[in-house]
């Protein structure tokens, strides 16, 4: 092979290899679109997900709970209306009580307004108290407790509404505002009713004084109450058995003197009043 030949053969495969070195690049960046497209993908997707979640949260807050204010609540105070006051209540500290001092029986009751336990022995044994309270025969001593607070959301339901429970009871409303709470609880681990609904709740049952509304807004007595709240909760004789060898306190408790009284025996309260238990 001759020098001219050999020449013209190198310059063909420099040529070619440079040919070559443009289509390998092109197909590098070829390969790289389809991953860049997934990710824009996946990040417009994300965005929507979190838009849905925080508009739906934001609707939650919003209109849902105007929405059940004009419903339930409205409910509630209208069925509260027929609640027995012929006693007198008054708030001392963080306690209401309810019923003469001349009451023969006087027994506690501890409770959380957003507890379904409680509302289902208030639905039990509400009315019957009710009738001997104004009898004469019973007097109770109301705690309303947060311990549930962290179960609503969001969270603080238990403590807005015992507060709101002592500002009635100031407003001479409290066996009504007892009532008609419990008529409209709203489930564990949903939207608590707010402040402005606790207010308005009490204007429906017939409180027109601005110092009910102020202090329900200002959560007065929310400092006594949870005060209260740990002192009851360590308290040695309102300890009961939970189960596998655990001791706590829980609502609904029923305490006559320094004893639980067994809510089970469906005639706990004949009883009371009996003065046998």
């Amino acid at each position: 092979m001759g020098g001219a030949e050999r020449s013209a053969r190198k310059r063909r495969q420099s040529q070619t290899a440079g040919n070559r070195a443009p289509a390998v690049a092109q197909h590098k960046s070829a390969d790289r679109k389809p991953i860049i497209i997934g990710v824009v993908v996946v990040v417009v997707l994300l965005g929507a997900v979190l838009g849905g979640v925080i508009y739906t949260n934001n609707r939650k807050n919003t209109t849902e709970g105007e929405s059940i204010a004009t419903s339930q609540l409205d409910e509630a105070a209208t069925s509260a209306a027929g609640a027995d006051t012929a006693f007198p209540v008054k708030r001392d500290d963080a306690v209401v009580v309810a019923g003469k001092n001349t009451a023969k029986a006087t027994i506690d009751v501890y409770e959380d307004f957003l507890c379904p336990i409680c509302r289902g022995f208030e639905a039990s044994y509400g009315a019957d108290m009710e009738r001997h309270m104004a009898a004469g025969d019973l007097k109770v001593r109301y705690h309303m407790l947060p311990l549930l607070n962290e179960r609503s959301d969001p969270p603080g339901y238990s403590l807005d509404a015992a507060n709101a429970g002592l500002c009635a009871a100031d407003a001479g409303k409290f066996p009504e505002f007892h009532k008609a709470l419990y008529n409209a609880q709203p489930e564990e681990g949903s939207r608590g009713w707010d402040k402005q609904q606790l207010a308005k709740l009490g204007q429906d049952l017939g409180i027109k004084s601005d110092a009910f509304k102020s202090c329900v807004e200002s959560s007065k007595y929310n400092g006594i109450i949870q005060s209260h709240f740990e002192q009851v909760r360590n308290t040695p004789y309102l300890q009961q058995d939970l189960g596998g060898g655990q001791q706590g306190f829980g609502t609904p408790t029923v305490a006559k003197g320094q004893k639980v009284v067994d809510t089970s025996n469906p005639k706990w309260l004949d009883e009371v009043v009996g003065g046998t238990s």
